[in-house]
């Protein structure tokens, strides 16, 4: 197979594609990592993404999908005794899903029309790395005492939304670490043009995707608490800010 950055219906890209969602849907329901809803979202969803973008995309996704499950799992005891565990055995639901993958999806569309997989890697990346960014701070930052509230910075609450912990931000930046590693790695292998300049891809993503997580404290924060929006919509935004913030400072990631 001839691997290069060129997603849609190239047959390479549709192979591996479909065989990724297969493997995907048989993972998530042994491991359960989703529920039922949350693995038939998951696996349109992640065709969407494979066949609009690429398949190197899809397995972001799913760099971001088994990051989460890790951490979500992590002393997952402890989170469930305080309140703030994810279903019964950390399984997420379809919502979940929708708010954290929604964005990675019409950035793929968008490089389906636009046949423009190259340049609107970063921009898809970053959004991924704002996803995984928050899910660590959450599911890291939750269990530990030091929580301050973004706006005030006086001591809250852990789990509040808009508070944010010591470990918690240590865990975001790991996080968009992690798919900013990840999306360099599939990005060399198939010679995506945006990886020029490695290093500063790396640099580049892995702040975005934490600057994307602060986006998401200050808006749950500042909206969720006081119910005009939920997690789900903050986390929409947040990802969305993290896809806005690439393409302003494009220059930055190497193009």
């Amino acid at each position: 197979m001839n691997l290069e950055m060129v997603g849609g219906f190239n047959q390479t890209n549709l192979l591996i594609s479909v065989a990724l969602v297969m493997i995907l849907m048989v993972i998530s329901r042994i491991r359960k990592i989703l529920n039922e809803s949350g693995t038939w979202a998951a696996a349109i969803m992640g065709l969407v993404v494979a066949i609009g973008g690429h398949w190197t995309w899809l397995v972001t996704l799913l760099a971001f999908l088994s990051a989460g499950f890790f951490v979500t799992r992590w002393r997952y005891d402890e989170k469930k005794e305080m309140g703030f565990n994810e279903g019964e055995d950390g399984e997420r639901d379809w919502t979940n899903v929708i708010s954290n993958g929604g964005v990675p999806m019409l950035i793929s569309l968008y490089a389906f029309v636009t046949e423009d997989w190259q340049e609107l890697l970063p921009i898809f990346v970053a959004s991924v790395a704002v996803a995984t960014s928050d899910t660590f701070a959450s599911e890291v930052g939750c269990l530990d005492n030091r929580v301050y509230m973004i706006t005030t910075l006086k001591k809250c609450e852990p789990g509040l939304n808009g508070g944010f912990s010591p470990n918690g931000q240590i865990a975001a930046l790991v996080g968009a670490l992690l798919i900013s590693l990840v999306a360099t790695a599939l990005g060399m292998l198939v010679g995506a043009e945006a990886l020029s300049s490695p290093v500063e891809f790396i640099v580049s993503i892995s702040i975005i995707g934490f600057l994307g997580c602060q986006v998401d404290s200050l808006l749950g924060a500042l909206l969720e608490n006081r119910g005009y929006i939920g997690k789900g919509t903050v986390n929409t935004l947040a990802i969305a800010t993290g896809a806005i913030i690439a393409c302003y400072f494009h220059p930055i990631i190497g193009f």
